[in-house]
């Protein structure tokens, strides 16, 4: 065992008090109050409305998502990604299907959503089946990206051990000389994926704990809606 020195302890906030919860409580009502979302139908509209809240509050990545997903010995995985579509069809994203992501959802096409929205104090859980977009859709999503993040997708051999930062400026630098001159195409391997929701869930801050949570679940062409203890 090697011994790492001495170490600094972690700073974890302590439970709020009392007084902290009256401090915040005008505010959070303001924020979380509205009694409306509990007359909805269906989830997607309400997500919609509450990303736009993010949009303008959070300080960056108001589409930020923690997507979930299991191996083939069915052990978790997480990572953050970026929601970049969402209609009645459900959440769209996109990465490389070489990825661990990748691999994952090719051999179990099941997943996990989950939106935190800190300077709101809500989050949105969804999941369901996960599905690949059209070759169309991926090809007009790469289309609308930077440049740079085109050749990035060809020189990324994303989840795969990496030598150093050197050897991956090279392969840029490799990539971009080989399309100077020209449109960047999509790689086959980069492509997108669908989650249709069977279940979403929204949760947002209330003093003391009590929080409000509502959900949602798929019932055939429809949705029912559950409002669950806190």
């Amino acid at each position: 065992m090697h011994y790492l020195g001495p170490m600094t302890a972690p700073v974890i906030p302590s439970s709020p008090t009392r007084e902290d919860y009256a401090r915040d409580y005008a505010a959070a009502l303001a924020a979380n109050g509205d009694e409306t979302i509990f007359d909805r139908s269906e989830p997607i509209a309400p997500f919609i409305e509450w990303l736009n809240d993010a949009t303008a509050t959070e300080p960056n990545d108001a589409n930020a998502m923690a997507l979930s997903t299991v191996d083939g010995k069915g052990a978790p995985d997480s990572r953050i990604v970026l929601l970049k579509d969402v209609d009645t069809r459900g959440f769209t994203f996109y990465s490389n299907a070489e990825s661990a992501k990748g691999e994952q959802l090719a051999g179990q096409p099941q997943a996990a959503l989950l939106f935190h929205w800190k300077s709101l104090r809500r989050q949105v859980r969804a999941r369901g089946r996960v599905e690949p977009v059209t070759p169309a859709e991926a090809d007009a999503y790469f289309a609308s990206r930077a440049r740079e993040s085109r050749i990035g997708a060809w020189v990324s051999d994303q989840s795969r051990p990496l030598a150093d930062r050197a050897t991956l400026e090279a392969a840029v630098a490799r990539e971009t000389a080989r399309f100077e001159g020209h449109e960047v195409p999509r790689p086959e391997r980069w492509t997108g994926w669908r989650l249709v929701p069977d279940q979403v869930e929204f949760w947002r801050d209330r003093p003391f704990r009590l929080h409000d949570r509502l959900r949602f679940d798929r019932d055939g062409d429809g949705w029912t809606r559950t409002r669950l203890q806190p």
